[in-house]
Order: C-alpha cells, then structure tokens, then sequence
C-alpha cells in the first residue's frame, strides 16, 4: 500500500514541505517534493513572547503556495508540525487559526519530545553503514533536541537553544567581539549539560547531525558553489573541520558570509550561533565527527502520516 503524503515542519526560522510516496508495507520513502523558505516565524519571540505580525505574514504566504503545491500533487493525507516558537508564543492562537484556513489541517504544535522523536525516525530509517547508538541532535531555530537511540529513541530532551533564539541573545555586533561569543557558549554548555542529565551522551557511538546549521556548514566545508543535497547527506565531517570552520565564519563579517554562495540569505546572520551548538556537542561528546543527513523531521512526519493511513 502506497499512500502519498505531505508532511510540513513549521520551526522558529524555517517552513519546510515535503511531498512523499510512502510504502507502509517496506517503510520507505520516494520524494516528490521538498521546498524550504526562510520565514523566521519566531522573530522576536524569545525577548516578547508573541509572534510578531511581519512574521505571522510571512508565514501564511508561504503557506497559501505550499497549499497550491499540495493541491497539485494530489497529497492524500496532510500533517503540520509546529515546533519551539510556536510552542513559547501567547499568541499561538493565531498562528493556529491562520493555518488552519489556508491548509486545511490545524498545525500541531508538539512538544520537545514529539519532536524529538519525529526527528530520530526521519534521520535514523535507512541509515547505513554507521555504528549504534545514534546521538541524533537537530538544531532548529529556538530549540535544540537531542534524542539517543538505537532502532528506537531511549532518551531525549529539547533544549532552548536554536540559531535564531542564541543570535537575538547573544551575538549584537558583526563580526562578534569575545564577550558576545563567550556568552553564547556558555549558553550552550549549560544546555547541553541539562540535556546530559537526560540524554546519556557518552553512550554515543554516532553524531547524527540534522537541519539547516549543520547542512549549510557542511556545504561550505565541502567548496559547493550551488547546494546539493545529495551531496551533503551522508558526509562525515571532522571535528577539526566543524571547529575550524566556526573560527573562520565568526572572523567574517555579514556581507563576508554572504557571499558565500551556498549559504541562503535567511541563514546569514544566524549561521553563526547554530555552527557554535555544533562544536560544543563535539566537543563534549568527544565524538571525532558528524554523520550529516538530509532526512530529518520533515521524513519523520511523513512516515507518521502513513502510518496513520494503515
């Protein structure tokens, strides 16, 4: 049985749509279409604890293609995840109302959990040739989660430090003094010291790294002068390269980044921060690289909506 889905990821920075056909029987995936636009739905969420109305806008316009899409690729079944803005806003009501009038279906707003499990079933089916246990860290826009597991998740914890959410903390000056850095890192380490009382860390034989950070670094390691995700997936990137790399990027200034052609205009200004969540996990860790993957949530929904189907 052959169910074709729709699976859409709404975080803090991103809005993300993937058409599917899934196979409930062998639980495998054939991609019809990915699509992401930067709405940084969660602007300012972390200092007024609302979404603010540029950013509600942004967001429902972005939604109203994504339907047209869904509508065209005959998507029989449709799920939207919302994930660490939305959960923190007073005012996701809204958020929720205008979705629901443009998609058609009313966004899930999941807890850290939820999330975290979504991406661990979308990082880990079918992959091969890496050594269990998997330490699957997705690091989003508000949040970070770290999720451990093997076939299934064990353990896991989202923590409050995304890209988005450590840039508008922390990093008021471009390039970053010392000060500025050395604040956000020390955000870091508490977070993931909080998520070590949780999530046994040590245990891990395998850094699973997810979502835009990791993926835009690597491009850039890599010397890609156009994205190409299938070259991406899959890479194994050193520790060494990860640190070196963090240096060189907070050393620019925005317009240096942003002639980097891979590096998309909406992660400019918050490539910084989410490269940093990544070295210190490293370094923590001990673990000598990153397995980096192009599957993550979005492939999690849409197995989770098949599922459904049976």
């Amino acid at each position: 049985m052959t169910v074709r889905v729709a699976a859409i990821d709404c975080g803090t920075n991103s809005l993300r749509l993937l058409v599917a056909d899934v196979d409930v029987a062998t639980g495998t995936l054939a991609d019809l279409h990915r699509q992401m636009e930067i709405v940084r739905l969660g602007e300012g969420v972390d200092r007024t604890g609302r979404l603010a109305p540029q950013a509600l806008a942004r967001t429902f316009a972005v939604c109203d293609r994504y339907a047209a899409t869904m509508r065209d690729l005959g998507a029989q079944q449709v799920r939207f995840v919302a994930t660490s803005a939305s959960r923190d806003a007073e005012n996701r009501d809204e958020f929720v109302q205008g979705v629901l009038a443009r998609i058609g279906v009313e966004p899930e707003v999941v807890t850290g959990d939820e999330e975290a499990r979504l991406s661990f079933t979308g990082a880990t089916r079918g992959l091969v040739g890496a050594e269990p246990p998997y330490l699957v860290v997705d690091i989003g826009g508000g949040s970070t989660e770290f999720v451990l597991g093997t076939t299934e998740p064990v353990a896991a914890l989202s923590v409050d430090v995304g890209c988005v959410r450590l840039t508008e903390r922390h990093l008021h000056a471009d390039p970053p003094p010392r000060d500025q850095v050395d604040a956000l890192v020390a955000d870091v380490d508490a977070a993931i010291a909080r998520a070590a009382e949780v999530v046994p860390l040590g245990e891990a034989r395998t850094l699973v790294g997810l979502a835009g950070s990791v993926t835009t670094l690597t491009a850039v390691a890599l010397g890609q002068q156009e994205y190409d995700a299938t070259a991406i997936h899959g890479t194994r990137l050193p520790a060494h390269d990860v640190a070196e790399w963090s240096d060189r990027l907070l050393a620019m200034s925005h317009d240096e980044r942003s002639r980097i052609p891979v590096i998309h205009p909406g992660r400019v200004d918050v490539l910084n921060a989410g490269v940093l969540v990544l070295r210190r996990i490293l370094d923590r860790t001990g673990l000598p690289e990153v397995l980096v993957s192009e599957h993550d949530i979005l492939d999690g929904i849409a197995f989770s909506v098949a599922g459904r189907a049976r």
